[in-house]
């Protein structure tokens, strides 16, 4: 059986971190930034973690 390629898109978007987690950047965040206040914008800076009901489909992505 041939190796499983990795989806281009998805090792851009997706980090595993240390413990195994699947880390993924917020969303609204790419552009009409001036029509967010401040508080918005400061909550979606972090990273967010993966649901657990899309874990599968993006380790399956991530051939992990």
């Amino acid at each position: 059986m041939p190796k499983l390629k990795t989806h281009s898109s998805a090792k851009k978007r997706f980090k595993l971190t240390g413990s195994g987690k699947i880390r993924r950047p917020k969303a609204n965040t790419a552009h009409l930034m001036r029509n967010k206040n401040p508080k918005a914008k400061l909550a979606n800076r972090d990273y967010s973690l993966v649901c657990a009901a899309d874990k599968p489909r993006v380790r399956l992505m991530l051939c992990i």
